[in-house]
């Protein structure tokens, strides 16, 4: 089975293609020549995964699975939440998020936070959507050099190190990207099994 992942992000793509079984092969956006900006206008995670997924699906003719993610912390009132990735502006780079998040939790007791993946799955023009959800802490550093986005700074609850400071693996094991992913995983494994 080949499904393309909506994604520009290649720490994602790489993340996603480790925990894929073998007989489900993920396409990047590049291998199929989408190299336009997918539409994200949506002010719920779910809406703008569906966005992605069927963008390229009507577009392009493949399935396709896309993720939105928003890390949500409770002493912000769930913000920074949809707009995540872009929390300090359009062009914000992930350090400018890191900044803006630490400075706003500045003497802040309340550090309770959760990141969740939704992940819309387009497949012959029908939508399916998988959760993950992971509760942590903020920690007032950044711990590490690993990951991306906000992992520098996000301590899952009942572990040491930061996301930062995990391989990709452990990393996937634990989180919430990876908690969606499994559930996508084993409904693309019935499919499989099912048109084999």
């Amino acid at each position: 089975m080949k499904i393309v992942f909506a994604t520009n992000n290649a720490n994602k793509l790489a993340e996603i293609r480790q925990l894929m079984p073998k007989e489900i092969e993920i396409l990047s956006l590049k291998e199929i020549n989408c190299f336009e900006e997918l539409p994200e206008t949506s002010d719920t995670l779910e809406d703008n995964a569906a966005q992605k997924a069927f963008y390229v699906f009507d577009n392009y003719g493949h399935n396709c699975f896309a993720d939105d993610t928003g890390l949500e912390i409770d002493a912000l009132d769930g913000r920074p939440g949809v707009y995540s990735a872009r929390y300090a502006g359009l062009e914000c780079k992930a350090e400018d998020n890191i900044q803006k998040i630490l400075g706003e939790m500045k003497g802040e007791i309340n550090r309770d936070a959760s990141f969740r993946t939704i992940i819309s799955l387009v497949i012959d023009g029908k939508e399916f959507q998988f959760e993950g959800e992971l509760e942590g802490q903020i920690i007032p550093e950044k711990w590490g050099e690993k990951g991306f986005g906000y992992d520098p700074i996000f301590l899952a609850d009942g572990y040491e190190k930061s996301f930062a400071q995990m391989s990709m693996e452990e990393k996937g094991a634990i989180s919430h990207r990876g908690i969606a992913v499994k559930n996508l995983i084993q409904f693309l494994e019935k499919r499989v099994k099912q048109y084999s």
